[in-house]
C-alpha cells in the first residue's frame, strides 16, 4: 500500500469554523492549523479515531516550518510541513508554546 494518497476534500474546521478548500495536500486548518485524526498514512482517512488534533510546537526543517501535532483523544504524536497558506499568526502563537 501507498504511504501517501492525494485526498482532495474541502471541509469546515471544528475548531475555528472555517470553510477550507482542500488541495489533495490539506490536512489542518490554516486559520487556527488544528486537524483531525483521520488518517494512518496520509490520505488513507484509516484511522478511527476522528480526535482534533492540537498543534503543540514548532521545528524548522531544510528551511521549512514542520508542525508537532497531538491528538486529543488518543495522544498520537504527528508532524506536518506548514502549508503555505498557513496564518503567520497562529504559527508565531505555536512558536511560543
Amino acid at each position: 500500500m501507498k504511504k501517501f494518497q492525494r485526498k482532495k476534500e474541502d471541509f469546515r474546521c471544528e475548531v475555528c469554523g472555517k470553510a477550507v478548500v482542500g488541495n489533495g495536500y490539506t490536512d489542518h486548518c490554516p486559520k487556527c492549523l488544528w486537524g483531525k485524526h483521520v488518517d494512518i498514512n496520509p490520505g488513507d482517512r484509516a484511522a478511527e479515531c476522528g480526535g482534533l488534533m492540537e498543534p503543540v510546537g514548532l521545528d524548522r526543517k531544510k528551511g521549512e516550518w514542520v508542525i508537532r501535532y497531538k491528538c486529543q483523544k488518543c495522544g498520537y504524536l504527528y508532524r506536518v510541513r506548514a502549508a503555505e497558506d498557513d496564518d503567520v499568526d497562529a504559527i508565531h502563537r505555536v512558536s511560543m508554546s
